[in-house]
């Protein structure tokens, strides 16, 4: 992702002659991908100005779609971007700042992807990391049910994971997705290294990760993560579906999105216990911000497409998104027409979550250098690496890339 750096994206052709183009990564996502076949088709119905098609890619490939297109002025008028890769994007102007009809203050915050003081995308929902367990083995353990307003202390918690693990029924515990590739290391553990006081990098000036990702704070992160493998509460590489694990009983605690919440509640019931994550010290911190829109700098009718992301906010199509996707609506009006996101509602805990625990990871467009980096420091620490030795040697390649990149200021 870093090579977006050398993008050099300019007006195409897209969005010419009554009709534009969308990309979305939801090749492989048959319900997601519907849902928004349905609000393209919405729109189509409800004007005759403009045609829009929707283009499918497998997310694998997706951003080296987007990354080429750029590189050849083929841009079409608008994509879908992981979040955090909003400022990159933005940065070696791939995107054009949104200027909506709609009033986006109505958002969940991390629905939206800010960079330089500009709104460059905007999401129909966000998601919400969660610890969940059953009911009932907390109780035969004699430990508390966390809750948002005591959530579990770091004593606490790895006092449960040692009364779990005594137990010898699972022979780890908890499960926080290590076997996990791509962007959940981040998402998942960076709340975690925040939670201690640590960050992946100085959010003052996003010039250096000295001292944030290797200080005092971020090396009890890494001895912490570190003991949870080797005390074996952990699996140094889980299995390929923790939800699943979790609620076949192989292991006790799941770490996991607000995604498994449908699934577990269907195979727990109402032994489920659904928890925010741990204060490790410094609050509670869950990752923020999850697939959103963007209007690229390749579009030759950037008002027709302003004009479909505008309709494409109704209330109505968020929770048709956000039904499909078993994610959290980005605003009241769309929660209130999602089962169980509605006001009291079983899933509305996530909302809360969200709303006053999540961090956004660095807007920066550093962000897809830093997350590779973080991702391989995390698992050469879990995996038994010098922890000290780890987070410098990370340090050390984080600054010198945004040294190598001018610092990252605006092109």
């Amino acid at each position: 992702m870093a090579g977006c750096a050398n993008g050099t994206a300019a007006s195409g052709s897209d969005g010419k002659n009554g009709e534009l183009t969308i990309w979305t990564h939801n090749g492989g996502n048959t319900e997601e991908l519907a849902a928004v076949q349905a609000i393209v088709d919405g729109y189509n119905k409800s004007q005759d100005e403009t045609t829009v098609k929707l283009q499918a890619f497998p997310q694998a490939s997706y951003n080296d779609s987007v990354i080429a297109a750029a590189a050849s002025g083929k841009l079409p008028c608008i994509v879908d971007i992981d979040g955090p890769n909003v400022p990159n994007w933005a940065w070696a102007k791939y995107l054009t700042p949104l200027d909506l009809s709609v009033d986006l203050d109505e958002n969940l915050p991390s629905t939206l992807g800010i960079w330089n003081g500009e709104t460059y995308s905007v999401g129909y929902y966000d998601v919400a990391l969660a610890m969940f367990a059953r009911k009932s083995v907390l109780a035969e353990n004699g430990i508390r049910q966390a809750t948002i307003d005591q959530p579990w202390t770091q004593e606490e918690f790895d006092d449960a994971l040692a009364k779990l693990k005594a137990t010898g029924t699972w022979k780890n515990p908890l499960d926080i997705g290590t076997g996990d590739v791509g962007e959940w290391y981040p998402y998942a553990f960076s709340p975690l290294l925040q939670s201690f006081g640590g960050d992946l990098i100085n959010r003052d000036d996003y010039q250096s990760a000295d001292g944030a990702l290797n200080g005092p704070e971020a090396l009890k992160w890494a001895e912490w993560m570190q003991s949870l493998a080797t005390d074996g509460y952990i699996a140094t590489k889980s299995g390929a579906d923790s939800a699943l694990d979790f609620q076949n009983n192989v292991t006790a605690i799941q770490y996991g999105g607000s995604w498994a919440a449908a699934n577990n509640a269907a195979a727990l019931g109402d032994d489920l216990a659904v928890m925010p994550s741990v204060d490790l010290g410094e609050g509670t911190k869950i990752g923020g911000g999850s697939w959103q829109w963007g209007v690229t700098t390749g579009c030759a009718n950037p008002e027709a497409a302003m004009d479909y992301l505008s309709y494409s906010l109704s209330p109505e199509n968020i929770a048709a998104v956000a039904v499909a996707t078993a994610t959290i609506p980005a605003t009241d009006a769309a929660a209130a027409l999602v089962p169980g996101f509605e006001e009291g509602g079983n899933l509305a805990i996530f909302r809360e979550f969200s709303a006053t625990s999540a961090v956004l990871r660095p807007e920066t467009p550093a962000y897809p250098f830093i997350a590779t980096e973080f991702t391989k420091a995390t698992q050469d620490i879990i995996n038994g690496g010098d922890p000290q030795g780890t987070l410098d040697s990370a340090v050390k390649a984080i600054d010198a890339n945004i040294k190598s990149n001018g610092g990252y200021t605006q092109k």
